[in-house]
């Protein structure tokens, strides 16, 4: 069934704080991106204001080495020199980072964990949708835990072993619980429950491209 495009959105991206500094060094610079701010400008003239061009504006050589989506908050690498932006986009390339995100999601799971398999591809008709094709998708995968049974909501863990647009969001609307406040994918009491996408990445586990060492970076999840 396709679903209508979603409402017009005027871009509001917070003004504060204006950049949230993790870690930095001669080599990562992270940050804990709002929800709300875009990971790189947009087409237009308005979507100028982004993580990428604030970083840029404290640290000169921050390159933008992976993406959130905007309505996703949480943390963010990025590159402080070409050798850094090469070795941190092979780590990505290859899976060999751990990422964790905290989200609420409608209703409650029946089992208190899984995995999802499904692959993935863009719902061109209501781009930026994504959807599930098994005929032309490419692969996803999405391992799930439940933290919390709340009244209406339940607070997961998720661990994507994938990077594709969107994933989370769809997995979790295919498993039957969209995210709250997702305002692609959940409609009714799930989009109202929350006032923002409820969707936090909250660590991320990579090697430092100076040694080689296997570090993880946090922030802590704001809902």
């Amino acid at each position: 069934m396709n679903r209508s495009a979603p409402a017009p959105f005027v871009y509001d991206p917070p003004e504060e704080p204006f950049l949230t500094v993790l870690h930095a060094d001669d080599h990562l610079l992270v940050i804990d991106k709002p929800s709300g701010l875009l990971s790189v400008p947009g087409k237009a003239a308005e979507h100028s204001d982004c993580l990428e061009r604030r970083a840029r504006e404290a640290f000169s050589g921050a390159r933008i080495v992976h993406r959130l989506d905007m309505d996703t908050s949480g943390v963010m690498v990025l590159a402080m020199s070409a050798a850094a932006l090469r070795h941190l986009g092979l780590q990505f390339e290859r899976r060999k980072t751990r990422k964790t995100y905290v989200a609420e999601i409608w209703g409650h799971p029946g089992a208190d964990e899984g995995e999802i398999d499904l692959p993935l591809i863009c719902d061109w008709p209501n781009r930026p949708r994504q959807m599930v094709s098994f005929e032309h998708g490419k692969p996803a995968m999405t391992r799930w835990q439940v933290l919390e049974r709340k009244a209406k909501t339940s607070r997961v863990l998720l661990f994507p072993h994938t990077g594709r647009s969107h994933q989370l969001r769809v997995h979790m609307l295919a498993l039957g619980h969209p995210i709250v406040g997702d305002r692609f994918y959940a409609e009714g009491e799930a989009l109202a429950a929350s006032g923002r996408l409820a969707l936090h990445a909250q660590s991320l586990e990579l090697h430092h491209p100076a040694d080689g060492e296997r570090v993880t970076f946090e922030a802590a999840c704001p809902f």
